[in-house]
């Protein structure tokens, strides 16, 4: 029996204020690291990315799985090591397949090594997990290797999503009101929710207007967009935490729960912001392609 989510502040939580502390401390180390980083960019922002993206498939695992299950794990971060050395030898669209390869080496895994043959539900939560955690890399580290905005895209989507983040929770816990969807989080509501999209639309089109950027209303609609997706984000890893009964995903980071629960938002978010890229620039330039119109 699934028990219920008392976690669910991030995106508008009704719930107390206890944890605030621990998030804001968490923050205050986590947020510098990883600003300095991804300024740093090069091998050492794809090494962040592969080892936040492996600690993910870790986390998914354990989920799924009730274990570290080493059918999924092996090809899933043998998956993700590959990905991360084609990202840095500037091998974009070979990166993208890797966590499909991987996905469907480890469903072949679960299926051939599971008594009596796999469960298609087992086969598919596993595939899943390596794609999720792929997800995780490829966004950020490929709009990263972008030479001239990557680092302005990472920072237009750091705003985006941490702002809806921080402006749900409190828009949330403030105002209360209905839930947004109390079968999968019954502690998020429509107020932090809605809060959350003008918090995020307002980082985002800072950051554009910080760097000099024109037609401040289309990447304001781009940054209402991923916040939005930031919030499905959220909701889905909320969904398959109640789906197997658990709290959080983790307990590696104080206040926040695990790897995933800090990034389920922003690795959809980073991923949708890549394609968009992709699609108008090419994968040459995809921060170009999701900036400047």
């Amino acid at each position: 029996m699934s028990q219920p989510d008392q976690r669910d502040g991030g995106a508008g939580g009704g719930g107390g204020w206890s944890d605030l502390g621990l998030r804001v401390a968490s923050a205050s180390v986590l947020v510098p690291a990883a600003l300095a980083i991804t300024y740093a960019g090069g091998w050492l922002f794809v090494a962040l990315c592969m080892l936040a993206a492996g600690g993910i498939l870790w986390e998914w695992t354990a989920l799924v799985s009730y274990r570290a299950d080493p059918r999924i794990l092996s090809p899933g971060w043998a998956a993700l090591l590959i990905a991360a050395g084609l990202i840095g030898l500037d091998y974009p669209y070979a990166a993208f397949g890797m966590p499909l390869l991987g996905a469907f080496c480890g469903g072949l895994a679960v299926l051939a090594l599971s008594p009596g043959g796999g469960k298609p539900s087992e086969v598919t939560w596993a595939a899943g997990g390596i794609i999720y955690a792929g997800a995780s890399l490829v966004g950020p580290a490929l709009l990263r290797r972008d030479p001239e905005l990557g680092l302005t895209a990472l920072l237009f989507l750091f705003a985006t999503v941490w702002t809806t983040d921080i402006f749900a929770f409190f828009c949330g816990r403030i105002l209360g009101g209905p839930a947004l969807w109390r079968r999968v989080s019954p502690h998020k509501t429509w107020s932090g929710a809605i809060g959350g999209l003008a918090g995020g639309v307002a980082g985002g089109v800072m950051v554009a207007y910080a760097n000099g950027f024109a037609k401040l209303g289309t990447i304001g609609a781009m940054a209402l967009l991923l916040s939005v997706l930031a919030q499905a984000g959220d909701l889905f890893e909320s969904a398959v935490k109640r789906n197997f009964g658990a709290k959080d995903a983790g307990r590696l980071i104080p206040g926040h729960g695990g790897l995933m629960d800090r990034l389920d938002g922003f690795l959809v978010a980073a991923l949708a912001a890549l394609l968009i890229g992709i699609l108008r620039q090419g994968a040459g330039s995809p921060a170009r392609g999701l900036l400047v119109w």
